[in-house]
This record gives C-alpha cells, sequence and structure tokens, in this order.
C-alpha cells in the first residue's frame, strides 16, 4: 500500500514538471508596441529563445511587464509547433507617460498653494524617468529627477535627483506650543537600484543637503532658537518585497517596503539621526469589481528630544481629513484601508468609489511609546471618496476623499490627489 502511494507521488511529480517544463522557446513576439522599445524588452526579460519553456518564468516575465510604466496591460498566448516547442507572443496596451501634475491645497499658514509637475516614466522607450517640479507654499521650490531601473543591465540602474525645499513649517515645542519656520533645504542625491529577484529589489544612496531653519513667527521665548543650520549627510537603504499581480485598476498580492535612513552632521536640535521607517500593503479582489487595500506604516526615529520631529500627520500622508501638518512625533503607527468597487468602466475610463478607516497614532517629542496610547494622540477618520481612472493613462487616478474624524482633536476635511492613496 505504501509501495503504491509512493508511486503514485513520483507520477504526479514527474507529471507537474512536464507542465512546467515542455519543449523550448522558439521565438518571442511583440504586438501593440509604439513607444517602447522591443529591444529594451526582451534585455530585461527572463525568458529568451532557445531556453526550455518554464511556465513559472514565462508568468513571472507577464507580471514584470504588467509592473512597467510604459505598460497598461500585457497578455501572452502560447503557440505549440509540431516539435513541441512554443511561440510566446504578448500583446501589449502601452500607457501614455508623459504626465503633468497639478496640486492645489491650503498652505500651513492658511495661504494659497500649489505644486505643478511634469515627469515622463518611458523615456527613450526604455521606462527611464525624467522630470521636475515646481511648489509654491509661502516659499518657491523646485527639484528635477532622473531614474533607470535598468541601466546598467536587467538588474542594476541608478538615479538622481536635485530638490531645492523652501517650505512654511510649523515646529510644536512642548508638544503644544506653535512656532513657524521657513525651512531651506538644499540636496542632491544618488543612489543605485538593485533587482535581485522577481519579488526582491533594493536601493543604496547618499544625499548631501544643507538645511536652514528661521523664526518666522508664532511662540518666542529664549529656548525657541531664531535660526538653525546644518550641513549634513543622509545615507538611504531601502528593500521591498512585492508580490503583485496587477490587471489595469484592480490589484491583489503583498508588498513590504523597509526604508532606514542615517542623519549625520548636525548638532542640537539637528542632531545626528537614525529614521525607520516600514510598509507593509496587502490587496485583494472582492468579486469581480472589488479591491480591498490595507497598508500599515510603522516609523521610528532615535532622536527623541528634538521638536523637529520626522513624523507629521497630514492629509496627504496619513490621515484623508486630518489637515496639513498638524502634529509631530519621534514615532508613529498609521493603519488605512479601504475598499474600492468599480461603479461604471466603459474603455479607457473607471469610476470607483472608495470608502475607507485610516488611523494613526505617535509617540510625542521627548516622551515615551505610552504618550502614542494616550487619546489626545490617537486620530481616527473614516471616509468616503472616489475616483476617476483613465486605464491608459499611467497613474491617471484622480481621486477625491472626506474624511470624518472621530475623537478628540478630530477635524474634517476634503482630499484631492493623483494616484491610489497607497
Amino acid at each position: 500500500m505504501i509501495f503504491k502511494k509512493f508511486v503514485v507521488l513520483v507520477i504526479l511529480f514527474f507529471c507537474q514538471m512536464g507542465n512546467s517544463q515542455s519543449g523550448r522557446i522558439d521565438r518571442i513576439e511583440f504586438e501593440g508596441l509604439n513607444r517602447t522599445k522591443e529591444t529594451f524588452l526582451r534585455r530585461i526579460m527572463k525568458v529568451q529563445p532557445k531556453h526550455l519553456a518554464d511556465s513559472v518564468m514565462i508568468a513571472n516575465d507577464l507580471e514584470r511587464l504588467n509592473r512597467l510604466p510604459g505598460i497598461a496591460n500585457a497578455k501572452v498566448t502560447r503557440t505549440t509547433l509540431e516539435n513541441g516547442d512554443l511561440i510566446l507572443k504578448y500583446e501589449i496596451d502601452e500607457n501614455f507617460t508623459i504626465i503633468p501634475g497639478l496640486r492645489i491645497s491650503t498652505a500651513a499658514n492658511g495661504d494659497f498653494a500649489f505644486r505643478i509637475s511634469l515627469f515622463e516614466f518611458n523615456a527613450l522607450g526604455a521606462n527611464h524617468l525624467i522630470g521636475g517640479y515646481y511648489q509654491n507654499e509661502v516659499f518657491s521650490s523646485y527639484g528635477a529627477y532622473i531614474e533607470s531601473r535598468y541601466l546598467f543591465s536587467n538588474k542594476l540602474g541608478l538615479g538622481v535627483n536635485y530638490q531645492s525645499n523652501n517650505t512654511f513649517e510649523p515646529i510644536y515645542f512642548n508638544n503644544k506650543e506653535e512656532t513657524n519656520y521657513r525651512y531651506q533645504t538644499n540636496s542632491f542625491e544618488t543612489y543605485f537600484l538593485k533587482e535581485f529577484d522577481f519579488h526582491n529589489r533594493a536601493e543604496l544612496g547618499i544625499a548631501f543637503s544643507s538645511d536652514d531653519y528661521t523664526f518666522q513667527d508664532g511662540l518666542a521665548a529664549t529656548e525657541i532658537p531664531a535660526m538653525l543650520q546644518a550641513n549634513r549627510v543622509n545615507l538611504r537603504s531601502q528593500y521591498e518585497y512585492i508580490n503583485l499581480k496587477i490587471n489595469y485598476q484592480y490589484v491583489s498580492g503583498w508588498r513590504n517596503q523597509t526604508d532606514v535612513r542615517l542623519i549625520t552632521g548636525g548638532d542640537g536640535l539637528l542632531g545626528d539621526n537614525l529614521v525607520f521607517n516600514n510598509d507593509l500593503e496587502y490587496l485583494t479582489r472582492i468579486g469581480t469589481k472589488g479591491n480591498w487595500a490595507s497598508r500599515l506604516r510603522l516609523g521610528y526615529s532615535t532622536n527623541n528630544d528634538t521638536p523637529f520631529a520626522p513624523f507629521v500627520v497630514d492629509n496627504q500622508v496619513n490621515i484623508r481629513g486630518g489637515g496639513n501638518i498638524v502634529a509631530r512625533g519621534t514615532a508613529t503607527a498609521t493603519l488605512n484601508t479601504e475598499y474600492r468597487h468599480t461603479l461604471f468602466e466603459k474603455g479607457w475610463f473607471v469610476l470607483q468609489s472608495n470608502t475607507f478607516i485610516d488611523v494613526n497614532t505617535q509617540r510625542q517629542v521627548d516622551k515615551g511609546f505610552e504618550s502614542a496610547f494616550e487619546s489626545q494622540n490617537l486620530r481616527i477618520s473614516p471616509g468616503i471618496g472616489v475616483r476617476f481612472i483613465h486605464k491608459r493613462i499611467f497613474n491617471a487616478v484622480f481621486r477625491l476623499d472626506y474624511g470624518f474624524g472621530i475623537g478628540e482633536n478630530a477635524s474634517n476635511g476634503l482630499v484631492f490627489g493623483i494616484g491610489q492613496y497607497f
């Protein structure tokens, strides 16, 4: 009896091997390419002509194509020749990837603020990123970016950026007294991008910056500095595990991103600091038209005695309806969960509804972790929203959400953005 079971298992094993590998790849063809270079796609794909036909590798290559900014959707068909070899034909729907951006909001001092940008996500048909922005939020800021994930090989790339940010920053001394500063920073960063395999990739970079805080208004006392300056070096490492299946507006799977930054070169209130961030996302399909998405975001900073804390409560970061930079902390925990449902879909256009709950708490400056459990530091914001999606334009998700705050320090508000919230 045991022998019979063993024979059955051996047969099943070899049958499975036969399903995953059968014959060789005779050739690979592409249909629907316009701006994207076929030579680029062939270079990044793992399955090549004359290779054994491995179903897992073919499926991974298909998902690799669907993740590219220049591709809206990719499908593969297999044709079996008389000798058992395969012809793989990839049918490509391309994205429009020259994307202008506009964000209008209220600045931290109540003034009108805006940000305009222009990015090309498929430069030279090889999915290079080139772009920049201009922002006026009380003061003027600008930045420029270049990134090529596959510059050196199908696993190694490079990115550089320069930013000159000039913002109006509310800082909270003694966790309640607000003092407003003009924050100016000029930074240059370069970083390497490494893809280990289909699911794992990393970044390693270094940035040089000059940071200046200049007192504007608010609380004025002898312990409040009128100006702080520092020339700083920021060492950054990022590791990402990604296992997502993407079908236009529907996404399912897991993604985890860990970011660690060592900031050196300051002193006093702008002293050396180690900042840790981790985002864990889970998305799943609900029926044929639903998508449930959740994100757990954790952050920790070693510098706990500076009011210039790195973590904020902000509409665009963690709490929809919470306001623009209404609190700061030296450790943070955020849970965002939402249900997206397709109400209408025709051709390139999709209309989605969105129902969400955002929850955040923070460790207060110069306090222990127990401060994160105090009711005044807990923010809960359920809400509803709508999404207008263009299926043929990369990241063209126009989002409107309204959050209804609950509990102490609660506030309501409308949040507009481009791209899903997470």
